[in-house]
């Protein structure tokens, strides 16, 4: 199974999805802090998620507990560029505990890891959106129903087509 993003949409299987991308559009040539969300076909490789939020779900991939201490690294300048750290932390680290709720479930996609480029972009995954759909900062968001309904989907080689 794959996902295909068309027109703010998702689609796999027989089901269509309404999502949301980042604020400037999609684009081929990625920057760190445009605003923009890749283009290209992405594995999905990884979920956290936070457990006082979301129940116990099964999935094929492998699932990490969200803590209030991790975060997702986004300076360019940094040897952790694009990956996950721990805080307390030197240099720009997005907090993956948020108060809000769109990284309660968050599906990392296999964007700009291997190898690593510094300032293609860093920290885009697919999450819940927030309320109205409002844009992104590069990443993917649908509704939390959404996203539970297709993790349950998703396979060790699913790619999501953007």
């Amino acid at each position: 199974m794959n996902i295909k993003l068309k027109r703010k949409y998702l689609y796999y299987l027989n089901n269509k999805i309404k999502c949301t991308i980042g604020k400037n559009g999609i684009t081929e040539k990625k920057q760190e802090g445009d605003l923009k969300t890749p283009k290209g076909i992405f594995k999905l490789i990884k979920i956290f998620y936070r457990k006082d939020r979301i129940k116990i779900f099964k999935s094929s991939l492998k699932k990490y507990y969200i803590k209030k201490n991790i975060g997702w690294c986004d300076d360019p300048n940094s040897q952790y560029y694009n990956r996950l750290i721990k805080f307390p932390f030197r240099g720009s680290a997005e907090k993956l505990w948020r108060k809000d709720n769109i990284y309660d479930v968050i599906i990392v996609l296999n964007y700009n890891l291997n190898p690593i480029i510094k300032n293609k972009g860093s920290a885009i995954f697919l999450h819940i959106c927030k309320k109205n759909y409002l844009p992104t900062k590069g990443c993917i968001g649908i509704n939390k129903k959404d996203m539970m309904n297709l993790i349950i989907n998703i396979k060790n080689n699913t790619k999501l087509i953007i």
